[in-house]
């Protein structure tokens, strides 16, 4: 199986968002992702011209961030490891990384290092690359009245910028659940801009009136093959039954989508989903599971409410996304069933951008929810990922640690950092023959991608280290390149 995976180890897919903004977002998805496979050669045109220009332009405004240049043998000496599986710092090590990966992670002094850069880390903690399971990468820093006005090429050089900013925040690694990032995904697998690594979901599938379904009154009734505005961007697809949902599902992945997003229930932004409506059906969610499994992958299901998360569970959903109104009984199921909880630390209108009055009052509902929903966790042992789903904002978007630091309320700090590396990296392994990436990511040890940072301070003391990255990150590298090297300073 590893070597098919090798051979698809380049491969691109799509996306979508879930904490937007209410009806403007409609016409903000349609401004950005507008013509996809029309402007498809412009898009890679302006990824070309983008290549000649950013990586100049942009790091020369970040103090200490350095171009990729050509890749030769490192080895790293005098750091305490944090690997993302253990709880502890470790003391001791040396870490060699050949290519994109770890060739050597072992105690006691390396080798001859004739032709290698040695980097002293000067006692500073190493640790792996930081995954946000929940972004949106053409949506994250842009406000929507500057999506309205701008001009369809300016998005994904703004979006090429943000992942940039997100690159040198330490995260070197997220899972888009919407969102057109198809060429975004392409510009940095290819190496003609610096970013995140990108697990792209494709369009959200929802139903008739669900969340994501912005369509104007005068949109409806839809006709028999009518295809609205919000869906010819791939930012959403409507399916009203089993057969429908195949078709949308298969759509995607035709796109290069790496997991399925479905949504269960109503949504904060869309203005008509009141948050305990239910959507799909349970042989329809299984529809979108079984054709998942088909081409060998997984269906995460946006879902806040019990009765949603059991409908998501019973037809075999391998990941609920969000989940902040569970209860008792719907945290029993997912424990008994093994699903995993993928959320996200809500915790006060400080995590999201400014809404309107009917969305508003969902958030603070979410938010309300935050902390049985962590505590329920907790007590049933969930298998918990760590995502933001911070968007519209580039003030925003610069939360990303704090909002790791959030968990502290309800995990220890080694948990926290395992969570949102080692544990977030298992599941996206769930991506099985669709995974592009298909060595191990949130871990340090021999194999694994060579996604690494360099902290000042003790993040398993301190986590707030890691809200302010441009001061205590003082390296960061992503698949054996390094994008930002302060050490010597």
């Amino acid at each position: 199986m590893d070597s098919r995976r090798s051979r698809r180890a380049s491969a691109i897919g799509p996306a979508y968002a879930c904490q937007c903004k209410q009806a403007l977002t409609q016409y903000a998805n349609r401004r950005i992702s507008a013509d996809l496979a029309r402007r498809g050669f412009l898009i890679g045109m302006g990824a070309s011209m983008l290549s000649a220009v950013l990586p100049e332009l942009s790091f020369a405004q970040q103090p200490g961030a350095a171009a990729p240049a050509p890749m030769q043998p490192v080895t790293f000496t005098n750091f305490r490891l944090f690997d993302g599986k253990s709880g502890a710092l470790q003391d001791g090590m040396y870490l060699v990384v050949d290519g994109n990966r770890i060739s050597q992670l072992r105690r006691g002094a390396p080798g001859a290092t004739v032709g290698q850069r040695v980097i002293d880390c000067g006692g500073k903690v190493m640790m792996p690359g930081l995954i946000d399971m929940h972004w949106h990468a053409l949506l994250a820093a842009l406000p929507i009245a500057t999506i309205m006005q701008s001009d369809f090429s300016f998005v994904y050089l703004a979006a090429g910028a943000e992942a940039q900013r997100t690159l040198l925040r330490g995260f070197t690694t997220i899972r888009d659940v919407g969102g057109p990032a198809f060429a975004l995904k392409q510009a940095i697998d290819s190496g003609m801009l610096s970013g995140p690594r990108i697990y792209p979901s494709g369009a959200m599938i929802t139903t008739t009136g669900g969340h994501g379904d912005f369509r104007l009154l005068t949109d409806v009734p839809r006709t028999s093959g009518q295809i609205s505005a919000v869906e010819r961007t791939g930012a959403a697809a409507i399916a009203d039954s089993a057969d429908e949902v195949r078709l949308r599902v298969r759509e995607q992945f035709m796109q290069g989508a790496t997991q399925i997003k479905i949504v269960g229930c109503g949504g904060v932004s869309t203005p008509r989903s009141p948050l305990d409506m239910l959507t799909f059906t349970e042989p329809q969610l299984k529809a979108a599971v079984e054709t998942a499994s088909d081409w060998g992958t997984y269906v995460l299901v946006h879902a806040y409410t019990p009765e949603s998360v059991k409908r998501a569970v019973a037809a075999g959903a391998q990941c609920i996304e969000h989940g902040h109104l569970i209860d008792e009984r719907s945290a029993e199921i997912i424990a008994k069933n093994g699903t995993w909880l993928s959320t996200q630390p809500f915790t006060s209108e400080e995590d999201v951008a400014p809404m309107a009055p009917s969305s508003r009052e969902k958030f603070l509902e979410v938010t309300a929810g935050t902390d049985t929903m962590y505590k329920l966790a907790r007590k049933h042992g969930l298998k918990v990922a760590f995502g933001t789903d911070l968007l519209f904002s580039q003030a925003l978007t610069q939360r990303q640690g704090t909002m790791l630091g959030h968990m502290t309320r309800w995990y220890p700090p080694a948990e926290v950092l395992k969570m949102a590396t080692g544990i977030n990296g298992q599941l996206l392994a769930l991506a099985g023959e669709r995974n592009p990436y298909p060595h191990k990511l949130g871990v340090l040890e021999e194999g694994a991608y060579a996604d690494l940072l360099i902290v000042a301070g003790d993040p398993l003391e301190d986590m707030t280290l890691l809200a302010s990255p441009d001061q205590n990150l003082l390296m960061v590298m992503k698949d054996g390149r390094i994008f930002k090297d302060t050490i010597k300073a």
